[in-house]
This record gives structure tokens, sequence and C-alpha cells, in this order.
């Protein structure tokens, strides 16, 4: 069978004999095994079976093949596809869609102590802060990701909505473009341009038992414990467990941040392997207090203001958040025939935040002077998700079939409820004074038991049918989900639910179109016409039509490229377009009144170039870069047609090198630079953000001691200390990391 087939995917006890295989140092073709984060999830495979080396079966390794054994396991690691919703886990090569998984070893190298730090790898993603708080919000093709909206093994709704701690998961992955298709409408809304997704760990053959102790400049300390175990005569029960946590003040002045993060999955599968389940529970808590916000503009400044100093904090001491979240999944498939898969999926999430915060307001850029005020909000959250379906292999003729059908619903409560003054303070973004929280007079709801202030159903059906012709070469993806939304919003109470304001039910259908040509086992040519799908907009009590409601936002992609993948190294070249409709207030001609309309239009066009993989031995890169034109179109009065939309790069690239240093063995240099293009400030494009470049160096040395793997990590992140404005998306002028120092350990016990 070529390489580049569809087939059904091998059972997991053949997946660990290859994995065996490999950790033993065979080699196999570069084409003959994709590896997959999920039972039964595997990719396609061919090649003739290898056969381990003598030297191989040794059972008692000495030192310089444990510290082999343990670099190779540390080296950075970008493979080319992932979970890719409706159509389950595929290789990047095989599909009409541009996606990347970053390993769990490079999240441990790099000691990322967010998901923001972690796609600061992506060439295609920024990350900048929420509205008002510190939550991380992420950029994709020009459009937001919202923390609500990042998915764990597909499902929506489960994942910590403000910070995520990754040292819980195995993967975290990327895909670029609409999913409306793939994964249903975002609870909130966003992942127009894309969707980051968000895997767990799950026990290996191998036990792990695995120390970290870290520290990050100027004195915050951490660490993390990770353990696994298979059991049984199959080895088909297995327990995976992850504690972690970190606290201190970071590199920001007088900013200090907490996490605690504890995970436990178990899995099982039967005898025969036709039958796999596992099960997450997991707990997390963080929090920031006097964090460095986000900086507004007044409508009267007329100038960029000079970055702050790298490490000042021009917030206040007593703004803070403090997020817990509990959640988990479960996961059951069960193979009904060597071609029939059932599967299906439930996840939950309870969330209790709480915050006051203060973003300041500039009013002059030249001096710094602004006015800042303060809000406390209390918010909880209680959200199900579930997903099921049945995936098909078939062949009518000369055309092999792999159908996907089914569906999937997520319940969403919200509950909130503020306090904020009326009146603001002086302060400075140069030479910030702190000042007593001012007295929160206005008040909405009941602030020690907030009250239901929105109310989600979602609910999805999918279908589709890959249909392969001419050996595999030519693969067509057709298919559609209906989506059903009903959104309800309800008003500050202080006696239960209040008075219901913005009820929403609507529907529609998003196909998918996607078309994969294999020139070569190890290349292929794909296009797509995948759409998004959000929440539409009600009119505003400001429009004559007050309270229409508008069906939900469609936006069409249209994707062509071209991808290289031989295992060890993928290159990857998309051009894209996504449309995506705004609204509006259109005057009445002569009658001093407005209409709500929905007819605005911002269309984003892009580049994008992503390379992963060894260059030559021992030398390793990560990163690539994006060129993106986001057009204002159909704007009011047409006074801002084709003008850039506000916060997004016109241009990013990111570069990630590693090095095995040959003349020392275990230690490797790495390499990182990140560079940002122009973002325009406000839709007039009258203000912007300069080009930013920032510069990373780092690394690590593995060595033995008492037999054991021991590996030592340094990092510089910002090494020149450079002050910028790292985004302005929304609006909000967010100012870069100063030079922060990392130091960790790990050693397997």
């Amino acid at each position: 069978m070529r390489a580049y087939l569809l087939s059904r995917p091998r059972p997991a006890r053949h997946r660990r004999h290859l994995a065996c295989l490999l950790l033993a140092g065979t080699t196999l073709p570069a084409f003959a095994y994709a590896a997959s984060p999920l039972p039964n999830q595997a990719q396609v495979a061919s090649g003739k079976a290898a056969t381990v080396p003598s030297a191989a079966k040794s059972s008692t390794p000495n030192d310089e093949e444990i510290i082999v054994k343990a670099k190779r396991r540390n080296q950075m690691e970008v493979t080319s596809g992932g979970q890719l919703g409706a159509l389950g886990n595929k290789k990047g090569l095989d599909v009409p869609f541009n996606i990347r998984s970053y390993s769990s070893s490079m999240i441990l190298n790099q000691q990322s102590q967010t998901l923001g730090q972690v796609l600061e790898n992506d060439p295609s993603v920024r990350t900048t802060y929420g509205y008002g708080n510190f939550s991380e919000m992420f950029v994709i093709r020009g459009f937001a990701v919202n923390g609500d909206d990042v998915a764990i093994n597909g499902l929506y709704g489960i994942t910590p909505r403000q910070l995520v701690s990754p040292q819980l998961y195995d993967s975290v992955q990327v895909l670029n473009g609409a999913s409306a298709f793939l994964n249903g409408a975002a609870p909130s809304g966003s992942a127009i341009g894309g969707n980051i997704n968000l895997m767990f760990k799950h026990a290996t053959d191998a036990p792990i038992t695995r120390l970290t102790g870290d520290y990050t400049s100027s004195a915050m300390g951490g660490g993390s414990i990770d353990v696994g175990r298979r059991f049984g005569t199959e080895k088909q029960f297995g327990v995976r467990l992850n504690v972690a946590g970190q606290s201190g003040e970071d590199s920001i002045n007088n900013e200090y941040r907490h996490s605690t993060a504890l995970g436990a999955d178990f899995d099982w599968h039967s005898r025969d392997n036709s039958t796999r389940i596992s099960m997450d529970m997991n707990y997390q808590n963080q929090g920031v207090d006097g964090g460095r916000p986000g900086l507004l503009l007044s409508s009267s400044v007329t100038s960029v203001p000079r970055p702050v100093a790298p490490s000042h904090n021009f917030g206040q001491k007593w703004a803070y958040n403090d997020l817990n979240y509990i959640f988990g999944m479960l996961n059951i498939e069960h193979d009904l025939s060597q071609n029939v898969t059932l599967y299906g999926a439930f996840g939950a999430l309870n969330a209790n935040e709480k915050g006051n915060y203060s973003s300041p307001t500039l009013t002059d850029a030249a001096t710094g002077a602004a006015t800042a005020g303060s809000m406390y909000v209390p918010y909880n959250q209680t959200n199900e998700s579930t997903r099921a379906g049945v995936r098909a292999h078939f062949r009518t003729g000369f055309i092999r079939h792999e159908v996907n059908a089914g569906g999937s619903a997520l319940w969403e409560d919200s509950a909130a409820a503020y306090a904020m003054a009326l009146t603001s303070s002086t302060t400075n973004i140069y030479k910030t004074p702190q000042f007593a929280s001012p007295a929160q007079t206005f008040v909405g709801g009941v602030l020690n038991d907030p009250q239901t202030t929105n109310w989600t159903r979602l609910y999805s059906l999918f279908f589709s049918d890959t249909m392969s012709f001419l050996d595999g070469r030519v693969a067509l993806t057709g298919g559609f989900r209906y989506q059903n939304m009903m959104i309800n919003g309800y008003n500050y109470s202080t006696t239960g639910r209040g008075s219901l304001s913005t009820p929403y039910n609507q529907d529609a259908i998003t196909p998918v179109v996607g078309l994969v040509i294999h020139p070569t086992r190890q290349t292929s040519i794909y296009f797509n016409r995948i759409e998004g799908m959000s929440q539409g907009d009600t009119a505003p009590a400001s429009a004559q039509n007050v309270g229409q409601i508008f069906p939900p936002y469609k936006s069409a992609q249209y994707e062509i490229g071209a991808k290289y993948d031989i295992g060890r190294f993928s290159a990857a070249l998309a051009f894209y377009q996504i449309s995506r409709p705004n609204s509006y207030n259109v005057p009445i001609e002569g009658t001093g009144y407005s209409v709500y309309k929905q007819d605005g239009l911002q269309r984003n066009r892009g580049i994008e170039l992503t390379v992963n993989g060894e260059i030559l031995p021992g030398l390793r890169f990560n990163g690539g870069g994006t060129l993106i034109d986001a057009d204002l179109r159909h704007t009011a009065g047409g006074l801002q047609n084709g003008n850039s939309a506000i916060g997004i790069p016109n241009y990013t690239i990111n570069g990630n090198l590693e090095y095995d240093l040959p003349f020392l063995k275990g230690a490797t240099v790495v390499g990182r630079v990140v560079n940002t293009g122009k973002q325009w400030v406000n839709t007039a494009n009258t203000l912007h953000l300069p080009v930013w470049t920032r510069f990373d160096l780092a690394a690590r040395y593995t060595f033995t001691t008492y037999h054991k793997p021991v590996t030592l990590r340094f990092g510089v992140d910002n090494i020149a200390n450079t002050r910028y404005w790292s985004s302005s998306f929304n609006g909000y002028l967010l100012e870069g990391l100063p030079r922060t120092f990392k130091f960790s350990f790990t050693t397997d016990l």
C-alpha cells in the first residue's frame, strides 16, 4: 500500500511495537509511519517491517546510551498533522488543511508557563490580552481565538478560559483557517481564522517518573512531577499523573503570578484492542497580582506613546485575578469491525473566577498622563460538551471511501456580577503612582452570589465523505455541518435570573470541500473551501430596528497550498482568503435616525510558510513567516474602505534553531528570533505600532548521575531587553516582556 493512501488506524499494540523499534535505534523508511497522540487515531503506514539490531537488545544500557535517549527525548519536535474534529486524527500531508502539533518536549525544554508562551513558536500566531484583564487571546490569520474557544481533544467548552497551564498536555495543535465544519461553532464566536486544540498526556509503554524544578527571574520558583505507568498482562491499563506549580514575582516589577495544575489520566483497552476508553480529571488554579495591564488610548491622543521601560509596571498593586477550574473528559472508542469505528466523548468544566481590574486610558502620549478606574468582576461558569459519531471505510468499485457522521452539543451557563467606580484617578504610565482602589459604588448583580447572565446551547450534526482515487494519489473530501445556536442573555439581577435581554435562536449549514493531490509520496498539493461561523449581532438601542437578530455570521475561506513531509523534516506553503461580515449603524437620510445592518466586511488575504525538522544531523529548525493584507470593505459611509484592520501585523517571522554541540556530548544550544510587522492602532489608519524584533537564547545539557538522566536548562528571553509594544489588537497596547532568565532541571527517577 502506498504511504499516501488513507487507511484504517493501526492497532495500539502495533504502534507500541514500532515505538520500541524506534527507541532501540532502528531506522524505518521516512514514509513508513506517522505516530499519533491518540489511541486508534494513527496515520497511514507503509513499508517493510523493521528488525531490531542485536545491539539494541541489551537490557542494561550504559550511561552513553541513556544520554543519547534523554537528549533525543528533549529535542524540539513539531509534527505536521493532528486532531481534525469530525475527521479524526490525521497526518498533515493527507488533508486539505494546514495543521501542526507542538510536542510536550518543546513545552518542557522552553520552560513555557502559559499557552501563549508555547505558541510563541508559531509564525502564524500572535498573543495578546483579552478585554480589560490578563487573559491570553490569540490572533490567527488576523482573527481572534478567545480563551473560551480553545478546544481539548476537539471538544469546546472544557478548557480553562483565561490562562492555561501547558504542563498537563502532550501536544498543542494549531489549525490555520476556518473550522466550522471540523469543530462546530465556537461558544464565544471567535476561531474564525484558526483553531487551537490541546491533547492530554497518556501513559506510555515505558514507565515515567519525571521530576522538574524551575526558576524564573526575578523571583519565581516552581516544579512539577510527571508519573506514568501501564499495568496488566497486555499493558491494557494506564495511569498518568501530573502535578505542577509556580509562585513568585516574574520579570515585571511587582507583578506576582501563581499557578497550580493537577491532572490524572486513566486509560484501558481490551485485549484485542477493539475497545479503548480514557478518562481525564484535572484541576487548575492561576492568578496574577499587581499585573501590568493593556493600555487604552483616548480619542484625543494623536500619536503612539513610547513604550515604557521593559520591566516597568504601570498597573496598580491592588489589581488581581484568581482563576479556579475543575474540568475533565471521557473518551470511548469501539471497533465494530475492521472498517467501522464508533466513538463518543463527554467533557465538563466548572469555573470560578474573580478579579479586580484597572486598565489605564492614556490622555497624553508625550507625558504619559492617563486615567484609571477599577472594576471588580466575579464570574462562574458550568459547561458540558459532548461529541459522538461513526467512522467507516469501504470501497465502491475503484473508489475508496472514509465516511464520518455524527453530532455534537454544548451546554453553557454563565453567571456574573460587577462593581465599578464611577470616577477615575490620575496616573502616569512612565512614573506610575500607586493609589487606593476607588470606591466601587455602581453595582450590577449579586457580588457574592452571581446570577445567570448567559445561557448557551449549541447543537450540530455533521457528515463527510473522503473519496480516494488513482491508488490514493487523489483524495476529495465533501461534507457539511448543520448548526443550531440558542443563546439567551439576561440582565444583571439581585433576585435570581434577570429579565431576558437578547434571545437568539438561529441555525445554519456550513459546507466543506477539500482536494488533496499527491505528486509523490512525500508531497501534496491541496485546496479547500470551508466556512467559519459565529453568532450574528443584535441591533442595539441606538438603531430603529432595535432588537433585530441577524443570522449567524458565515465567514468563507478559500485556501490553496503545498506540503512536503519526509518524517524528520516538513514544510508547508499556503495562500488563503477569509471574508468575514461586519455590522454597523447606517443613517436614514433626512430623518436623523439610523438602522443597524449586516453589511460590512473584513477581507484577509495572506501567505504562510512553515518549516519544521532536522536540516542536518544535529541541526533542527522550526519557524517560518506570514504576509497578510487585512482590508476593511463596505464600511459605514465608505469612509474607511480599503483601510487595514486594527492589530493585524502586515507580516510575521519566527525562527527557532537547535544545534547539538559535537564536541560536548549531551549539550545543545538554542536560538530564537520573533519579528512582527507594522500594526494599525485605529481603523482610520493614522496611528500604528512600529516593527519589533526579539531575540532569545538558551542552552541545555544532559548527563547521567547514578545511571539516571539529568537535563539542565538555561534560557534568556528578550536578551537585548528591547522595549516594544507587542500588540494593538482590539485597540489595546500590550507591552512586550522584559529580559527574562529561566533555569530548570529535569531528572527521570
